[in-house]
């Protein structure tokens, strides 16, 4: 099978990055990953690329090799964000696809977490593939990052949102929050609701703010992806608050334990929540070590007071501060949207 094994490492590099461009052309939401795949002949031109599209469709290879006629994937290289799945679901295996079509070698960036799907690499290798893993693993990484994190731990992607002043502050002294930032921090955090599953606040927030949480375009209407609102806290929702009318059912979560909240959420379905609020729900699961995502919305303002964005988070030396790395910077109107993660605790 050697003589299939042409396409050298640039060729494969730059397959790789194709790959990664159709994979992103799927949905980031849902159980399913972004996948792409492009299948390679020996002198390294394309045969054919595929991508998932989502849960129920073919997956990346099966898409790839649908291109072809029967007899022509004999010895090309699949080149594949993802390990090969094994298992049989809405579709069936890729890797006994790849195997059947007579792919000579096959080239991935991510080993499948999945308890059921995982193993395709070591199926490929049994039949005689030759198989390689961990090109541009940390470019594919990122790219699945919102799926790997629940893959991987059995837990929802966690974001922390809040905006606030230069100086940490999320309201004035006399409670007052709206508003901070301006009209297009505003309408960013719309979108980033649109894209979680969920959005949970605590029941202070509730009844402090009555919010509705929905995410709303700029005339104010409602986006066609609404997260589920969940509320965690102990004192009930009034029969009044706006929330009663979100397009979502309700969730109530009693309890104040960030982890047991994150569980009854998994086994709902929920595999991405957005904490919007307030410090006492955001700084719980901060001191947990359960936050993937921060999302800091920082307005060129100065309000001083007490009123500060998280709450206590057992940090009593400076040597126990939460250092955080800063993944991207973005200028929103007159604010700053800062992404940070906390590497020690959000990698997949």
């Amino acid at each position: 099978m050697t003589d299939h094994l042409a396409p050298d490492a640039v060729v494969l590099e730059t397959a790789m990055r194709r790959a990664l461009e159709l994979a992103a052309r799927g949905p980031a939401r849902g159980d399913n990953p972004q996948v792409g795949c492009v299948l390679l002949r020996p002198d390294g031109s394309t045969a054919a690329e595929g991508w998932h599209r989502g849960a129920g469709t073919p997956h990346a290879e099966i898409d790839a090799l649908a291109q072809l006629g029967e007899g022509d994937a004999t010895g090309l290289t699949a080149v594949v964000t993802l390990e090969p799945c094994d298992h049989t679901g809405r579709t069936g295996p890729c890797s006994t696809a790849l195997i059947a079509a007579g792919v000579a070698r096959v080239v991935y960036a991510v080993d499948d977490p999945g308890e059921q799907s995982s193993g395709g690499g070591a199926r490929l290798l049994e039949a005689g593939v030759a198989v390689e893993r961990g090109l541009l693993v940390d470019e594919a990484t990122e790219l699945v990052r919102r799926w790997l994190v629940p893959a991987r731990r059995h837990r929802p992607f966690v974001t922390v949102k809040w905006a606030s002043s230069l100086d940490g502050r999320a309201a004035a002294a006399d409670g007052t929050s709206r508003w901070i930032t301006g009209a297009a921090a505003r309408q960013h955090v719309h979108e980033v609701r649109a894209d979680h599953d969920a959005i949970l606040v605590g029941t202070g927030t509730v009844l402090a703010d009555d919010p509705s949480l929905t995410a709303r375009g700029d005339g104010g209407e409602l986006l066609a992806d609404q997260p589920v609102p969940v509320v965690v806290g102990d004192r009930p929702v009034p029969a009044g608050a706006r929330l009663r009318s979100h397009p979502r059912e309700l969730v109530q979560l009693g309890g104040h334990d960030p982890e047991a909240a994150l569980d009854a959420l998994w086994r709902l379905g929920v595999r991405s929540v957005l904490v919007e609020g307030g410090p006492t729900v955001a700084s719980a699961f901060v001191r947990d070590g359960l936050v993937d995502d921060y999302l800091v919305y920082l307005a060129p303002t100065l309000i001083g007071g007490a009123l500060t964005a998280l709450d206590d988070l057992g940090v009593a030396t400076i040597d126990d501060q939460r250092r955080l790395r800063v993944a991207d910077v973005t200028l929103l109107g007159t604010d700053l949207l800062v992404v940070a993660r906390d590497d020690t605790r959000s990698t997949p």
